[in-house]
């Protein structure tokens, strides 16, 4: 099996340890997933994240409510307890069914129609297999043609590196992995996409600023700030990446 992506799709990585990769400047990654679903029908995978209902809703930082906001219609799918089995209703043309997005099934029949957009947001890091969980989308009929938008952590992201330096990880306890530019494209090619392309985005430290106030709310703004800086001149060293995927 051709593990390399397509010359017709980027250019070809020979896995050195020195080869400059084609990585561009960063980007907001709500933002930017939010406007690729304007006027589109979504499904929107792991939409009910653990904070989202109680902490996120109408502060612009809970990616199904944005993606809600202007797409045609979304339909999202979780299995977190916060959703009932009935489902749940998130807006005027958007919901939310109980499921598992590793199950095909529980997908299909969370749609409604067929969708031009399929999101995932900081999802594939907490799957068991996310190269098996790639060629089970690829095989989903109902997917076919639309576009794939998954957002991960990045493994060489400058705030790891810097609270390294003090023996500190930030990682969440349900990540299985941590993947980077690299392992993306290779997991895109061993799951037999043709067309891909990887988008590193922005750190953001809403949670901590919002946790703080006064000076210490001050301090983590301007580490966002350093943060993002150094983000802006070494992309490699991003937060994490925006998947984009043609089905």
């Amino acid at each position: 099996m051709n593990t390399r992506p397509p010359a017709s799709m980027a250019p070809q990585l020979h896995y050195t340890p020195l080869e400059r990769l084609p990585v561009p400047r960063p980007v907001d990654r709500i933002k930017y997933i939010a406007d690729a679903c304007i006027g589109k029908r979504v499904l929107d995978l792991g939409a009910m994240d653990e904070t989202a209902w109680l902490a996120k809703r109408g502060r612009g930082t809970w990616l199904h409510e944005e993606i809600a906001r202007s797409a045609l219609r979304v339909d999202g799918v979780d299995n977190s307890p916060l959703v009932p089995t009935t489902g749940l209703s998130t807006g005027p043309a958007s919901r939310i069914a109980r499921g598992d997005v590793a199950d095909p099934d529980s997908l299909v029949a969370a749609l409604h129609e067929p969708p031009d957009v399929v999101v995932g947001g900081e999802l594939i890091e907490h799957l068991e297999n996310p190269l098996e969980f790639f060629r089970r989308l690829a095989r989903i009929d109902r997917l076919s043609g639309s576009t794939l938008l998954l957002s991960t952590p990045n493994a060489t992201a400058v705030h790891n590196v810097i609270i390294g330096l003090a023996r500190r990880e930030s990682t969440h306890r349900d990540h299985l992995c941590i993947l980077s530019y690299k392992t993306l494209a290779t997991l895109c090619a061993r799951a037999g996409f043709s067309e891909w392309e990887i988008i590193p985005y922005f750190a953001r430290f809403t949670e901590m600023q919002e946790r703080h106030s006064g000076v210490a709310r001050f301090v983590v703004r301007a580490a966002e700030r350093m943060v993002n800086s150094l983000e802006w001149l070494f992309p490699l060293l991003s937060f994490g990446y925006i998947l984009r995927v043609r089905l």
